[in-house]
């Protein structure tokens, strides 16, 4: 059984949702990443997803492309990215991580070294944002020689049929995009998420997270309420931003916006 199964099985289990926070690996400096890693474990997130830097990440709204630029002016490779969580697996076996970016870098690495590192490195997932189902027939076999998760996304207009689809290629979790727009969009509709995740309920038993447009508690309350994992990025790494002239505040700080979104959820 993957880290990932596990976790959402005992969570399942506690009666509780997952928290999954979102960072770019790198961002604003490689050496801020491995404490924020620990401090959002320690805050209460179960799942890490971790950002590949990347110059075009066309799914992400500004907050995001800027961490993106500001780990690639420190040469944030992912090598470096895999290396971190190598050096995240020394103390914490328990905790997954989840890889999130862009085709581009994985082919350059190419798929089997990309699979066997990411194994070796302790990846439990892989979300490759432009690689759709039908192009990722070898990578998907691959990465599941290698124990590592292939999680895909699903977005608002997404059709029933093609739901279906999707979530068969997929394991882990499925990642559902709660607003038509990129990451850091401020208009969510919990009662228009509910009834796609309902949807897309009858067509997979892959744990269902939703992301996107969820910016605080009140809205990481309500999505706990009708998803299975709650997936926040933007206003972690738009924090992350604020404080990139005191880079030592960053983990406390970061941790504490997670931290209340736990106990929101577990009330």
């Amino acid at each position: 059984m993957s880290r990932i199964t596990e976790c959402f099985n005992n969570l399942k289990n506690q009666g509780r949702k997952a928290l999954i926070p979102y960072v770019t690996a790198g961002d604003p400096d490689p050496k801020v990443t491995l404490p924020l890693m620990h401090a959002l474990v320690e805050s209460g997130a179960d799942i890490l997803e971790l950002g590949i830097p990347f110059s075009d990440p066309m799914a992400d709204g500004p907050v995001i492309q800027l961490a993106c630029e500001r780990a690639l002016l420190h040469g944030t490779r992912l090598l470096d990215v895999l290396d971190m969580v190598a050096e995240f697996r020394k103390t914490d076996q328990t905790t997954p991580v989840v890889l999130m970016g862009y085709l581009n870098p994985i082919e350059v690495m190419g798929y089997q070294a990309f699979a066997e590192k990411a194994s070796a490195a302790g990846v439990d997932g892989v979300l490759t944002v432009d690689l759709p189902p039908e192009e990722a027939i070898e990578f998907n076999r691959l990465m599941r020689e290698s124990n590592v998760d292939v999680i895909y996304l699903l977005a608002p207009t997404t059709e029933e049929e093609r739901v279906k689809q999707v979530c068969d290629a997929g394991s882990g979790y499925v990642y559902y995009v709660s607003v038509k727009g990129v990451t850091g969009s401020a208009s969510l509709n919990v009662a228009e998420v509910a009834e796609k995740v309902e949807m897309i309920r009858r067509h997979t038993d892959l744990p269902i997270g939703v992301g996107f447009g969820i910016r605080d508690d009140e809205s990481a309350r309500a999505i706990s309420e009708v998803a299975d994992g709650v997936i926040v990025g933007s206003v972690l790494v738009n924090k992350i931003a604020e404080l990139s002239s005191n880079q030592e505040q960053i983990p406390e700080a970061v941790a504490a916006i997670t931290a209340s979104m736990r106990q929101a959820m577990d009330k």
